[in-house]
């Protein structure tokens, strides 16, 4: 199904405020005489409940003394600790996303109203609300049920249309109560036992993940099984819960991804190679190109095949995008590289690798990725990039 508004929790969901709140926390529980641990990442429950409830539970403060120490906390946070803060990658880029394909969009916070309120203007995303629930100082004991309630009535959508998404059990928690979808986030502070154990209906590992959900694209692996382990690829069978609930299988070749390098010369020459191609049982035309290693840096990559495959060196390398060249059931990556300023270096191929290197004037090249001499999909879209920045001017 398809989502008309996502609600999401801003602590360590859109927001990784970790830091400032840690602090915070460690300079209340010190004025109060509290024992405190060295390595502040142990104070991570403060991340996400209200504060009165988390100094009541985990030190075991009474009311009274619990908002004073929430003030003491207030006196830090109110100057240093809110802007000891920073979104997380990819969040803004999501949200407008989002709003580009239509979606209504609130925040639901345990954090003070006024908080919520600064950063989102601190961080410029302010725009992509259509309304922020969080709590007022006199009562931000207010359960996230409660909150989640209040960002739904603002929005106007119904609860069966309506997204969840968090990094706590609170926000889960508080999404069941309403009978609203939700999704645990795994960039925040949360796991994904905890989002399995509270009832989340999803599990995010990385923010373009909750477009896809509230789409209703989104394809959840449940379990994985291995049927081939190789030196450059492995492949699985894995079952995916639909957005609808039903189970579908999918047959996925892992790899750990390539780069191509579009080199060219001061007379307008593409480098090219010359190589057979054991898959499709015939001798083409690529740009150079390799695979990487697990981890390895995509510009490196393409600098040592231009040097191994080619011959040349460059010193300028700059990037053309990337591609996913089979996404129905690989899940390959090419980087894309240009590459000017070239200067002759030494060939070094592999053991076992065999080409001839060619020297192809750009028209030429593009011709015939036009006509279909050339088929390499890598090829092809490095050619036509580098054309089209020649032809608009962005590349000398």
């Amino acid at each position: 199904m398809r989502y008309k508004s996502i609600i999401f929790d801003f602590d360590g969901t859109l927001c990784n405020t970790g830091e400032g709140v840690l602090k915070s926390a460690k300079y209340a529980l010190e004025a109060f005489g509290y024992s405190v641990p060295e390595d502040l990442s142990e104070l991570s429950y403060f991340i996400g409940p209200p504060l009165l409830i988390t100094f009541q539970e985990k030190y075991g403060a009474d009311p009274a003394t619990a908002s004073e120490l929430v003030n003491k906390y207030r006196e830090r946070y109110n100057e240093t600790g809110l802007y000891e803060s920073k979104l997380y990658d990819g969040i803004e880029k999501l949200l407008k996303a989002l709003k580009k394909d239509g979606f209504k969009l609130a925040i639901a916070s345990s954090k003070p109203q006024k908080y919520v309120e600064m950063l989102l203007e601190y961080f410029k995303i302010r725009k992509y609300f259509d309304a922020v629930c969080g709590v007022y100082f006199k009562t931000d004991c207010e359960p996230k049920s409660d909150i989640i309630m209040r960002a739904v009535k603002e929005l106007g959508t119904k609860h069966n249309e309506t997204l969840v998404a968090g990094d706590t059990h609170f926000d889960i928690d508080g999404a069941r109560i309403n009978r609203i979808d939700s999704a645990g986030v795994l960039w925040g502070f949360g796991t994904k036992f905890e989002f399995i154990e509270a009832g989340a209906k999803f599990i995010a590992e990385k923010p373009e993940d909750i477009e896809s959900i509230a789409l209703g694209f989104f394809e959840q692996t449940e379990e994985s099984n291995g049927i081939f382990s190789g030196k450059i690829i492995t492949v699985h069978e894995d079952s995916v819960m639909l957005v609808d609930g039903s189970i579908a299988k999918r047959e996925i070749v892992e790899h750990n991804g390539g780069v191509g390098i579009v080199a060219i010369t001061e007379n307008n020459e593409i480098l090219m190679v010359r190589q057979f191609r054991a898959p499709y049982k015939e001798t083409i035309y690529e740009i150079p190109a390799g695979k990487l290693e697990k981890n390895e840096n995509p510009k490196n990559a393409g600098e040592r095949e231009l040097e191994e495959e080619c011959g040349v060196t460059a010193e300028n390398i700059f990037e053309l995008g990337k591609i996913y060249p089979t996404p129905g059931y690989c899940s390959e990556i090419i980087h894309i590289y240009g590459a000017t300023g070239l200067k002759e270096s030494k060939q070094m191929l592999d053991e076992g690798e065999f080409l001839d290197v060619y020297r192809v004037p750009l028209e030429k090249a593009f011709e015939k990725c036009m006509n279909g001499e050339f088929t390499d999909a890598k090829t092809i879209i490095g050619i036509m990039k580098i054309r089209e920045m020649k032809q608009n001017g962005s590349l000398s």
